[in-house]
């Protein structure tokens, strides 16, 4: 798929995202009908632009005091996100997967992805089990009150949208703010570097969005396909692609698409799971 075209994709959704722009001026969060709704991208819920939560935000809060009942509604909007794209999301939608890829234009040497950067792609799944559902049930058991333990601990999305904002616009948060505010900007700032050198570190190592859509990604209704009766096997796509993917949707890979420019054949195309539904990519596009 052309990159301009996807990085305007991403630019709007980061402003539809954050619409609330007299808010990064005020310091002030919108609490508006809006906020009930999850977007589908990471976007911290406390970004002063903010419009709609952030689906692990909600799913940390809702698992917190819930207990051991599932929160039907926002499970249901992961589903239905991840059933429609999958883990195209993180390609188009999530603003700060966009940030990532900025930081890797960067001109600086480039650590390509190998076994081992396959295998610590595991971690993000740890996260996701740790920080979003056992310690929310944890903090619940022990307190009486979950902590959304991921954005309280991990969460670089927040730091950028929402704590840097909000300390720039408020004085008196500057002054409270303690070491936990040291260390969350300490984790943002080594993903901000480690994004200049690997391409969307946070999304390939940490992120337990992209974990939850990754499951969907072979199944989603709209996304990346390859015609088997023109594909040849040369394995093109996976080499060009700078994820840790061994396969076009396995679970590592965003459906940006861009592979379709290296395919010798153009059997890569995007659309539906149906072979009717599809259309073939020009293959000169990059």
């Amino acid at each position: 798929m052309d990159k301009k075209k996807r990085l305007f994709i991403q630019l709007l959704s980061c402003l539809l995202h954050n619409a609330n722009l007299p808010g990064f001026f005020t310091g002030r969060i919108y609490q508006g009908p809006a906020k009930g709704i999850c977007a589908p991208g990471l976007n911290c819920y406390s970004c002063p632009g903010a419009v709609c939560s952030c689906p692990i935000g909600a799913l940390q809060a809702s698992i917190g005091q819930s207990g051991r009942k599932l929160p039907l509604y926002i499970a249901g909007t992961l589903v239905l996100f991840g059933a429609l794209l999958g883990r195209g999301i993180c390609a188009f939608l999530c603003p700060f997967g966009l940030f990532q890829e900025l930081l890797y234009k960067i001109p600086s040497k480039k650590f390509k992805k190998s076994s081992l950067s396959r295998k610590a792609s595991l971690l993000k799944y740890l996260v996701l089990g740790i920080f979003v559902v056992y310690l929310p049930l944890f903090y619940l058991a022990k307190n009486g009150v979950g902590s959304p333990a991921f954005c309280k601990f991990i969460c670089p999305a927040g730091t950028l949208e929402g704590g840097l904002p909000l300390m720039a616009a408020n004085s008196r948060l500057r002054v409270i703010a303690g070491a936990l505010f040291g260390w969350k900007l300490f984790v943002l700032v080594f993903v901000a570097i480690a994004s200049v050198f690997l391409y969307r570190a946070f999304c390939r190592f940490i992120c337990p969005l992209g974990a939850i859509y990754s499951l969907f990604n072979h199944y989603a209704l709209f996304g990346v396909e390859v015609n088997e009766s023109e594909c040849i096997g040369c394995n093109e796509c996976v080499k060009a692609c700078k994820l840790d993917t061994k396969a076009i949707n396995d679970r590592e890979c965003i459906r940006c698409a861009e592979c379709a420019g290296v395919c010798p054949r153009g059997a890569v195309a995007v659309g539906g799971t149906g072979k009717e539904k599809k259309w073939r990519i020009n293959r000169k596009e990059s």
